[in-house]
């Protein structure tokens, strides 16, 4: 009989630090002058996400990404599918992106029009144009819902997945997948373990919500559809919301390590940490629980 090892908490620490040191964090694209904020607590090449939000066009975020580059951070930008107007502006932003910003890979995600503002109706139709291995993008993010999606059944969720990796693997593209933020953890772990199966070998970055104010967090979760933990934390009462009132992911990536810690194989690489325009403030969380772990 195989007894399970509990993980002693210096191990977790140790393993939370290592996810944190290898995870990544998004910033506005009208925030260029946060680059300099995230350089000086992270470590050089740490992965920032540039958002592709309904007010800002692309090139709007070329600002942005050329400020994360020269301040020695990787920049990846958000691709929103539906929102790019026409492929010529998508052919143009790449190639501004990989000369001026050497950006190197992309988050591709759907966007959330109903109908689509130019040729691309979703994220997969964005792939399979071949525009952006034709610009120098070498790996393509797709988005992970622990929770599912609001508006796309779980079955339909999957089939998309891994259409999408074949695409990128026909291409020649690396792929890896970025999750939603999610208040309970047991989902994550059971996604996580889904994908093991279903896209072996493919990293996961699993998505925490970084240090924010209460209000600002449930709106954010209410527009991302995390409906399951949000009802969950509601049966839960007093203890929920003392989870989302302390504005604190460290009990959620304390329970990812431990999942790291118990797993044959874990498939979560790292964490990426939604700071909700508070980009600085998540980057200091990160020090912190980086230099802590190493004894500083």
């Amino acid at each position: 009989m195989t007894v399970a090892v509990r993980p002693q908490a210096g191990e977790l620490e140790r393993i939370a630090a290592e996810l944190v040191a290898c995870g990544s964090l998004e910033m506005n694209a009208d925030r260029a002058a946060d680059a300099r904020a995230i350089a000086a607590e992270l470590p050089v090449g740490t992965r920032v996400y540039v958002n592709h939000l309904p007010r800002h066009s692309l090139e709007q975020s070329l600002d942005a990404l050329v400020a994360l580059r020269e301040a020695g951070l990787e920049p990846v930008p958000h691709v929103a599918a539906r929102r790019v107007p026409s492929r010529k502006a998508l052919r143009d932003f790449l190639a501004r992106a990989v000369r001026e910003a050497g950006v190197a890979k992309v988050l591709a995600i759907g966007g959330d029009l109903r109908a689509p503002d130019g040729p691309y109706a979703d994220a997969g139709a964005m792939l399979a144009d071949g525009v952006l291995a034709d610009c120098g993008i070498r790996e393509v993010g797709l988005p992970g819902y622990p929770e599912g999606h609001p508006a796309i059944p779980r079955p339909v969720l999957a089939r998309l997945l891994a259409d999408r990796l074949g695409i990128l693997r026909a291409q020649g593209l690396g792929a890896h997948i970025l999750t939603q933020f999610s208040f309970a953890p047991v989902r994550v772990v059971e996604y996580l373990s889904e994908l093991a199966r279903t896209a072996p070998g493919v990293p996961v970055y699993v998505g925490l919500a970084g240090p924010t104010d209460p209000v600002r967090l449930m709106r954010f979760a209410q527009r991302c559809g995390v409906s399951a933990s949000l009802r969950a934390l509601r049966a839960q009462g007093i203890g929920a919301v003392r989870l989302v009132t302390h504005t604190d992911p460290m009990e959620q990536l304390v329970a990812l390590a431990r999942h790291c810690a118990g797993a044959a194989e874990c498939n979560a690489v790292g964490v990426h940490l939604y700071s909700f325009g508070g980009a600085a403030e998540t980057a200091r969380w990160m020090n912190r629980v980086i230099t802590v772990a190493r004894g500083g």
